[in-house]
């Protein structure tokens, strides 16, 4: 029992004001000897600043240090080095023959508000006949360039070749019966003047006066009635000419042929009829010069897009290539189903690469991002000048 006693007491913490006083009289050694530490810190890194960066003025060099003085040290100043000037920031290391280098200016960045659409042609049209025929042949493919008036197709025209030929047969019979009454007119004429004069001397009877004088009114009644035929003969014939000239399908304007619809062989007619048998057109041509792009603006937003005003377009195709561009119009008229305002945009150059139906977004640039879009380019020279 007295060893489990004694053991027990061993065990135990001694809480008497005698054994705590040398604990508390350690902690003032402590905290000096962590105090002393940081001051030596400092002046080695102070040492190794001083031989590192350039000679500094002597009012600096009797400074007090902050372990001695027990205040926080001031905030260095920050500087940059300037391009203008060339010369190093304070603290920074030195380079021995190193020209001081310039950053390349940045590039602005064109604020504005965003939309996207896509590209369309003002003057598109799919060429068709104007009458029902068969094609008999085809003169275009897909990607070829046409110009304005330029055969596309022709149709079977073997009956409206007889159709004008017959017409010009009876324009001939009808000049022929012209002259053959101009001629008999004349001579009745030369007779009832003959007449006349006899009449007047008595050598003829009034009888003869009249039958002569009738002859000549029926006379020129039939060369009017022969000019007249004449008349519509000719304008038959014209317009069996026109409808030959139909068989000839020709381009409407100049432009490229994006599709070709119709085959030798096959049925075409102005109107669908015969189910899939018969085509309606020949071919698709679009003018490449009227290419713009149509984009839906946010009704709440469409008081900040201008007519004339600068825009940047980015195919889809080429991300990117910065397309110069300008609004051209805004539509009059709102979509009440999706809230927006359709605005027409287009390009200041053309280039080939831009094809109809492609995607595209476009950014309406404001006063202040168009002008520093444009003097963005200029700010490496005003640099340079400056140097």
């Amino acid at each position: 029992m007295d060893d489990r006693t004694k053991l027990l007491k061993s065990l135990s913490i001694d809480r008497s004001p005698a054994a705590e006083a040398p604990r508390r009289r350690l902690w003032p050694v402590l905290v000096g000897g962590v105090v002393v530490g940081l001051a030596a810190a400092a002046g080695v890194v102070a040492y190794l600043g001083h031989d590192a960066s350039p000679a500094r003025p002597p009012a600096m060099s009797t400074a007090a240090t902050p372990a001695a003085t027990g205040a926080a040290p001031p905030a260095a100043p920050s500087t940059t080095a300037s391009p203008a000037s060339g010369t190093p920031a304070p603290g920074a290391p030195a380079t021995v023959g190193q020209a001081p280098s310039t950053a390349p200016a940045a590039r602005p960045r064109a604020g504005g508000l965003a939309a996207s659409g896509y590209v369309v042609a003002r003057r598109k049209a799919t060429v068709a006949a104007e009458i029902t025929g068969k094609v008999t042949e085809t003169l275009v493919e897909e990607g070829m360039v046409v110009e304005a008036g330029q055969p596309v197709a022709r149709i079977d025209s073997t009956l409206a070749e007889t159709d004008l030929a017959l017409a010009r047969s009876k324009v001939e019979a009808a000049e022929a019966a012209v002259g053959a009454i101009t001629a008999d007119l004349r001579d009745a004429e030369r007779i009832f003047g003959r007449v006349q004069s006899l009449s007047k001397r008595d050598f003829a009877t009034e009888a003869d006066l009249t039958r002569t004088e009738a002859r000549v009114n029926v006379l020129r009644a039939q060369l009017t009635q022969s000019k007249a035929q004449l008349d519509a003969a000719r304008l038959e014939a014209r317009r069996y000419g026109e409808v030959l000239d139909k068989h000839t399908i020709k381009a409407p304007f100049g432009g490229v042929v994006v599709d070709r619809s119709a085959q030798p062989g096959e049925m075409i007619s102005p109107m669908s009829a015969g189910g899939s048998f018969t085509r309606t057109g020949i071919c698709t041509i679009v003018d490449m010069d009227s290419l713009e792009v149509e984009v839906d603006v946010n009704e709440a937003f469409i008081g900040r897009v201008h007519k004339g005003g600068p825009v940047q377009a980015v195919l889809d195709a080429y991300p990117d290539w910065m397309i110069p561009a300008y609004v051209i119009a805004i539509v009059p008229t709102a979509n009440r189903e999706k809230a927006t305002v359709k605005v027409r945009v287009g390009f200041r150059e053309k280039d080939p690469r831009i094809l109809p139906d492609m995607a595209v977004k476009v950014t309406f640039l404001d006063d202040t991002a168009a002008s520093g879009a444009t003097g963005g380019a200029a700010a490496p020279e005003r640099a340079a000048a400056a140097r």
